[in-house]
């Protein structure tokens, strides 16, 4: 069980999220507060895993309850105002969702959160090893350690890559892996040419694009995400419009 606390101070908001945690076995309801200071009381009083948590409340955002928390649990935030992803990202949260959440993208919020806390708690032993990736410059792989030993990978054969706050999530074809180097860490030393940062959560592999919409990139092999404003602009510019046929050629 992963004991969580509800904070909203919107009644009915407060009350949906509560509903659909209840269908989720493997949640614990500690409490529910309508404010951030009622919830750094129970915070203080109790061990909590996951928080839902609000931001935009009166006294204490979700937010600043976040920082003012010196042992953090994971949080998931909840919000009305999608210009706070990109703080709250910042904040090492594991998730963010906008209101209205539905019952799937809480239960995928969920997921993500407890696949998180058991790597956290399996990883007393891996944080004593080395956690940097490895690398020659005139290869076309890498090595990176992993639970099970060290483990090759051609930058190829990488789909993406999704954060998961000090950790990352490596996707191939019909594989993951999972490595203690933070997403920021990664893109210092995966080659440029081949990666690129589209969102707070993501890198992909610029060779596996199939498609780029305003809101989402779709991979090869039915993979999809999202892609920021900014980054969508900034991968035109030096991978994706140099590449464009155009309609005129200069004789």
């Amino acid at each position: 069980m992963y004991s969580c606390l509800i904070v909203d101070d919107n009644e009915i908001e407060r009350d949906a999220i509560e509903m659909h945690l209840k269908k989720i076995p493997l949640l614990d309801i500690v409490s529910v507060c309508s404010s951030g200071i009622e919830a750094l009381k129970v915070l203080s009083e109790n061990h909590i895993d996951i928080v839902f948590s609000d931001i935009d409340m009166p006294e204490l955002s979700g937010t600043s309850l976040l920082k003012s928390l010196k042992n953090q649990p994971t949080f998931i935030f909840v919000t009305s105002h999608s210009h706070y992803a990109v703080e709250s990202f910042d904040l090492d949260a594991i998730d963010f969702l906008v209101k209205p959440a539905t019952f799937e993208r809480l239960l995928k919020a969920v997921n993500k959160a407890t696949e998180y806390i058991e790597l956290k708690r399996n990883s007393k032993n891996f944080l004593e090893q080395d956690q940097k990736i490895t690398k020659e410059q005139e290869d076309d792989f890498f090595y990176f350690r992993e639970t099970k030993g060290i483990t090759k990978l051609k930058y190829d054969d990488v789909i993406y890559i999704e954060s998961m706050g000090d950790f990352s999530k490596l996707f191939t074809i019909d594989d993951k892996h999972i490595i203690l180097v933070s997403l920021k860490n990664l893109e210092k030393q995966l080659p440029p040419g081949i990666f690129a940062r589209v969102h707070k959560q993501y890198i992909i592999n610029i060779n596996h694009i199939s498609t780029i919409t305003n809101h989402e990139i779709h991979l090869e092999h039915n993979f999809t995400v999202p892609i920021s404003a900014g980054n969508r602009q900034e991968l035109m510019e030096k991978s994706i419009d140099k590449k464009i046929l155009s309609r005129f050629t200069k004789n």
